[in-house]
């Protein structure tokens, strides 16, 4: 039996996702965007355009449910979206300039916080995570090919 027991990762993981969000945004102010918009969001770096089915064939979401999405976020201010040359019935959606700053100030004060809270623990607990993070990385992958699998069979 393995030692790595698949709930408890589960408990640690979640909460400490949440932790690090929570403290980023009270650290530097930052607007409390949700989880999904987050996502949509990461999915559109800067110079990139999507469209809203490849949008929702990344993030593995309905079209309904991106086309929600994206209407909120766009009365945000998060993103745009403008018609394609060649139809224009389709539409090219982009982060805003606004929504890149706040998930670079996000990513800045995490970052910050993270280092302050690394220095609290045991150097051989740090350097224990930083072993874990290629099988983490790893790990994300590995969901991402069940997810799709599941999706799938759906």
């Amino acid at each position: 039996m393995d030692a790595l027991d698949p709930s408890r990762l589960t408990r640690v993981i979640s909460p400490l996702k949440r932790t690090l969000l929570r403290a980023a945004r009270q650290a530097d102010g930052l607007p409390d965007i949700p989880d999904a918009q987050i996502e949509v969001l990461r999915a559109l770096p800067a110079g990139s355009a999507l469209s809203p089915g490849e949008l929702a064939a990344r993030l593995q979401l309905k079209p309904s449910t991106i086309s929600n999405l994206l209407g909120v976020m766009a009365d945000a201010g998060l993103i745009t979206r403008t018609p394609t040359e060649h139809d224009r019935r389709s539409s090219e959606v982009r982060a805003s300039n606004a929504a890149l700053e706040l998930l670079r100030r996000f990513d800045q004060s995490s970052g910050a916080i993270l280092g302050q809270a690394l220095a609290l623990i045991d150097p051989g607990e740090r350097a224990a995570l930083a072993a874990a993070l290629p099988a983490l990385e790893r790990l994300q992958g590995a969901l991402e090919q069940v997810s799709a699998a599941e999706g799938a069979h759906a």
